[in-house]
């Protein structure tokens, strides 16, 4: 296997298991004692990281260069 491709599949499922973790997290915030209100500045902040992993994923792997 070439470096380039154990970077790709190595940053894809680092993105899909940080992804899973942090929707996970929001979640259990939102379904536990702090209700969908006191979870909403989570969800927020999520949706506002996950593209920024995602866009470093394309940007450092898959992007000619």
């Amino acid at each position: 296997m070439s470096a380039e491709l154990v970077n790709k599949i190595s940053g894809f499922v680092g993105s899909i298991l940080v992804t899973v973790f942090v929707l996970g997290l929001a979640e259990s915030i939102s379904s536990g004692a702090a209700g969908f209100w006191g979870g909403l500045p989570f969800w927020v902040i999520c949706l506002c990281i996950l593209p920024m992993i995602f866009y470093d994923f394309w940007d450092s792997c898959l992007r000619k260069k």
